[in-house]
Order: C-alpha cells, then sequence, then structure tokens
C-alpha cells in the first residue's frame, strides 16, 4: 500500500480549551481506518481539519504528498476528500436526485455539463441502493437520509471518504446492510475510507486498522483484535466488552 494522507502533530485549540493535542496519523491508500474514542475525544474536530471547515492551530495535513494545510472546503474537495456528517445535513426541500447532483457538480471533476453530472448522479444513487430521486430530502427516513450523505459524498469522486457515525441511530439491519455499503465503497470504487464510529462490532469487524483517540490524542493505532485488547484503550472507552 502506499501512503495517501497524514497528519503531522496536529493541534487545535478553541480559545484556552486544547481539543486535539499533536495528533498524528498516516492512512495507506485502499484502506478501511477505523477511528474510535470516547465522546469530547477530538475525533470530529480532526475530520473538520482534515476537509477544510478550518485549520489546525499548528500541525499539517498531508495529502498525496501535498500540504494542504488550511485550504478551504472546496479545494480539498476538489482535491479528492469528501465526507459525511454526523447530523445528517441535506438540502432538505430539494429531491434526492437534485442532492445528489450538487456533488456531482462541484467534487473533484465537476462539470458544468448537467446531462454528464446526472448521469454520475444516477449512478451514484443506484450503488447505494437509494431509488427515490424524486422525493424531497426531508421526507426520507433516517437510513435513507445516511444513504444519501454517502451518495452526495460520493458523487464529488473521492480517493478519501471521511464517513462520521453513518450507523447511528440504526437498526441492526440497516448497520449490516451499511457496513456491505462501506466495504463496496472500497472494494468497487477504490476508496480510501476513514470511519468515525461508535457501534464498536460494526467497525471491529469492517476496519482493517483502528486509530483511537482520547484526550486529543492518538493512544492506539493498530490492528482490531490488537486496539481491543490494550489496556489504555479498554480504560478510556471500551470496558471489557472485546475481551472474550
Amino acid at each position: 500500500m502506499s501512503l495517501l494522507l497524514r497528519g503531522e502533530s496536529i493541534t487545535k485549540k478553541f480559545g484556552g480549551l486544547l481539543v486535539l493535542n499533536g495528533v498524528s496519523f498516516e492512512v495507506n491508500k485502499g484502506e478501511i481506518v477505523g477511528l474510535i474514542g470516547p465522546n469530547g475525544a477530538g475525533k470530529t474536530t480532526l475530520f473538520n481539519i482534515i476537509s477544510g471547515v478550518f485549520p489546525p492551530t499548528s500541525g499539517k495535513i498531508i495529502f498525496e504528498g501535498k500540504d494542504i494545510t488550511g485550504l478551504k472546503s472546496h479545494q480539498i474537495c476538489k482535491l479528492g476528500i469528501a465526507r459525511t456528517f454526523q447530523l445528517v445535513r441535506p438540502f432538505s426541500n430539494m429531491s434526492v436526485l437534485e442532492n445528489v447532483l450538487s456533488g456531482a457538480l462541484f467534487g473533484r471533476d465537476g462539470t458544468v455539463d448537467l446531462e454528464k453530472a446526472r448521469e454520475r448522479a444516477l449512478s451514484v444513487l443506484d450503488f447505494v441502493g437509494l431509488r427515490k430521486m424524486d422525493v424531497l430530502a426531508k421526507n426520507l427516513t433516517l437510513h435513507e437520509k445516511k444513504l444519501l450523505e454517502i451518495a452526495r459524498a460520493l458523487a464529488t469522486n473521492p480517493k478519501v471518504l471521511l464517513i462520521d457515525e453513518v450507523m447511528a441511530g440504526l437498526n441492526a439491519i440497516e448497520i449490516q446492510d451499511t457496513m456491505k455499503l462501506i466495504r463496496r465503497i472500497r472494494d468497487e470504487l477504490g476508496v480510501t475510507i476513514i470511519w468515525i464510529e461508535h457501534v464498536m462490532r460494526a467497525v471491529m469487524g469492517l476496519a482493517e486498522r483502528v486509530i483511537v483517540l482520547a484526550y486529543g490524542r492518538v493512544i492506539a493505532d493498530g490492528k482490531p483484535e490488537e486496539v481491543a485488547n490494550n489496556p489504555a484503550v479498554i480504560d478510556a472507552y471500551l470496558g471489557g466488552e472485546f475481551i472474550e
């Protein structure tokens, strides 16, 4: 595997609050990497920095060998990093198709050719299994809204997809279906995935490597079974759940 994305000593302060403290990580092309940790550990803040929502206080984000630290979100999206949000953010009064068209029009290979953008949007919707093209986003179920988030991100044609707690609030069948979809995104589309998740049995069953954040620091980075049995991780987050 070749190195695709890395963070170098990422620190983020909000006023006097230190949220991330010297976080370094590496993600190789083709990986599914889980990012876990207790609430307040800094996971979504790290996603916000990678995706350009705000810059780090210090440190660097390197993507494909280039320093992208401090670039705006739309610039980073065009380079090939897309994301979903923990709290779904559809354009509620637009149709499903219109939502996904926005990704196709403004993504990595964004085009003003509406017909080509529409073809891509329809292809992505078919891939994720969301076929309610003309339904307003506000009328979808929670699971469907999460599929829409993924579809809109995929329509940007990303190289890296940041997935933020896509399984929260889903039932067991929906979780299984979403796990299959995440694997297909990597296997069939070749998209590298970094995935924040609190459904531990899902992330431990699907991610090939797991990074653990606690108190704004990386406390573990390794294979799921190694991380699950790491005493520091057990103490910070997992409890005894994964000690068989």
